[in-house]
């Protein structure tokens, strides 16, 4: 509880169908404990019974009121909803509330220790983050001074920015792409290396911090971090095990599931 002074506040937003209650509730359990692993704290939750989401807020309008109220009342940082948003409707509800509505992206960029961990949540990220980019246009359009008379050819510093930043984050998506290519071909290699060996692959697979780490760890002593959280392994480990018998095997622990 020491960093607790540390944490930021959220509110966690959800819809459900009519009869979708319990099925809503385990989904937010999920999402308040992945909320904690990026290190807030679930400040309220709020709810809505429609079969789908607004086009514009997600949340009807009495809602968008009431998370609007709570977020000035338990001073809120952060929105998170338990749904895929669309540039649109992030815009819409930041305007609405006033609060950046969020994704958790920050756990994996914290547990990524490898360089190919490390490039997909980048990547992950800007590919959220460019469609912000055109999003903000006009906003950012209007810092350029254009004429009161709208002249087609007036293009301020604002719109010269804006235009810049989509090219960089276009080449930067590029680029990632490329090395994570090359990373993909010498995993592949590396497959083919075992598939020639002739010893059998077992991969431990289940839900997110289920103790596959832990798992392999007390098998092979392979001696990769475990700790009780949510995607504390975001990078495949294989490592040899011999089993009482005398065979061989090759354990994998993988990337958890979550819901």
């Amino acid at each position: 509880m020491e960093n607790s002074a540390e944490k930021k506040k959220v509110i966690l937003c959800a819809i459900y169908p009519q009869g979708g209650e319990e099925a809503e509730d385990i989904s937010l359990r999920e999402l308040e404990r992945l909320a904690e692993t990026a290190g807030c704290e679930t400040a309220a939750i709020v709810t809505q019974c429609r079969e789908r989401p607004d086009v514009k807020t997600v949340l009807g309008s009495g809602k968008i009121a009431e998370l609007s109220g709570l977020c000035e009342a338990l001073g809120v940082d952060l929105i998170v909803f338990d749904c895929e948003l669309s540039p649109s409707q992030i815009k819409s509800i930041e305007d609405a509330v006033g609060h950046d509505a969020a994704v958790i992206l920050d756990i994996f960029a914290d547990h990524a220790r490898t360089s190919e961990g490390r490039l997909q949540v980048e990547l992950a990220q800007l590919k959220y983050t460019s469609p912000r980019l055109i999003g903000r246009g006009r906003e950012l359009s209007r810092q350029g001074g254009a004429s009161s008379s709208g002249s087609v050819g007036a293009r301020g510093p604002g719109e010269t920015k804006l235009e810049i930043d989509r090219r960089r984050v276009r080449e930067r998506i590029a680029a990632l792409e490329d090395e994570l290519e090359k990373v993909a071909q010498n995993r592949l290699v590396m497959r083919s290396q075992r598939d020639r060996s002739g010893i059998p692959k077992v991969g431990i697979v289940g839900y997110t911090n289920a103790g596959k780490s832990t798992l392999l760890n007390a098998l092979t002593g392979a001696g990769i971090l475990a700790e009780n959280r949510l995607f504390a392994t975001l990078d495949p480990t294989t490592r040899q095990f011999l089993t009482p018998s005398g065979a061989k095997i090759l354990l994998t622990d993988t990337v958890g599931f979550i819901r």
